[in-house]
C-alpha cells in the first residue's frame, strides 16, 4: 500500500484516536473507543522479527494458516483508526487490533509448512496500481462491523481472478462465495452506530501480501511475502 488520500478527521475524533491504551476497546458507556495512533506502527517491529524467523523455525506448527490480502500502509492504518473512533460501539464489542486491519483477497487456510516457499512463489501474479475507495460503513449479519467499497475497480477484480487461478494451479481451494471487498472493523458489534458523514477513505494499492495467522498467546499476523 502507498499513500492514502483523505481529508483530516475532526479534532474531536483525532483526540479520541490519540487516547492511551494498547488495544481499542468499547467503553462502559458504549460511545467511545481508545485509539492510540502511536500503536499503529509499534507492532510492526514484532511482526518483522517473526517474519525473519522464517518458515523453518522449530517453534512454528507444521501447518501454516494463510490468506492473501491488501495491507494498509501506516498512514492508511492511521486513517482507519480515526474512522474507528467516530463509531459508537456497544459494550462488549470486539474491535480489530490496529495492526491487524486489512482487506482479504483470498482465504487459503491450512498449508503444510514445507510447501510455503513453493506456494509463495506460485502466488506471484501481475498486479496494477489502483485507488480503492472504502466508503460504506455498515453492520453485517452476526454483528460484524465493516468498511466496504461500493464500487469494484477493474484492477482489483483482475487481481482477485489471477490469484484464484494461481491457487487452483497450486492445488489449493478457492472460496465459491462472492467476493465482497471490505475491512473488518469489529465483531460482536450489533447495535453499533456508524458515523453518518464520514468521508470515504482511499487506499492507493500497489501490491498485495501473503499472510500467516499465528494462534496461541503469541499469535498474530505475520506477512510472509510482499508482492508488487
Amino acid at each position: 500500500m502507498r499513500r492514502l488520500c483523505h481529508a483530516r478527521a475532526p479534532l474531536a475524533a483525532q483526540a479520541e484516536a490519540a487516547s492511551s491504551g494498547d488495544k481499542p476497546r468499547a467503553s462502559s458507556g458504549g460511545d467511545r473507543v481508545a485509539s492510540p495512533l502511536d500503536a499503529v506502527t509499534a507492532p510492526a517491529a514484532a511482526a518483522s522479527r517473526a517474519a525473519r524467523a522464517g518458515s523453518s523455525s522449530p517453534d512454528l506448527p507444521a501447518q501454516a494458516r494463510l490468506f492473501l490480502a491488501l495491507w494498509p500502509a501506516p498512514d492508511e492504518t492511521a486513517e482507519l483508526v480515526r474512522h474507528l473512533a467516530q463509531w459508537r460501539w456497544p459494550a462488549g464489542a470486539s474491535l480489530v487490533r490496529h495492526e491487524r486491519l486489512h482487506l482479504t483477497l483470498h482465504f487459503i487456510g491450512a498449508l503444510e509448512r514445507r510447501r510455503l516457499a513453493e506456494v509463495s512463489a506460485g502466488l506471484r501474479v501481475p498486479s496494477e496500481d489502483f485507488a480503492l475507495p472504502l466508503s460504506l460503513a455498515t453492520i453485517w449479519p452476526r454483528g460484524i462491523a465493516v468498511l466496504q467499497t461500493t464500487s469494484l475497480p477493474e484492477p482489483l477484480m483482475r487481481l482477485h481472478g489471477r490469484l484464484a487461478e494461481a491457487l487452483r494451479v497450486l492445488g489449493l481451494p478457492v472460496e465459491a462465495r462472492d467476493f465482497r471487498p471490505h475491512v473488518t472493523l469489529a465483531r460482536r458489534a450489533s447495535g453499533a452506530v456508524a458515523p453518518l458523514a464520514a468521508p470515504p477513505l482511499y487506499w492507493q494499492v500497489g501490491g498485495y501480501v501473503l499472510v500467516e495467522s499465528l494462534r496461541g498467546a503469541g499469535g498474530g499476523y505475520v506477512i510472509r511475502e510482499r508482492y508488487s
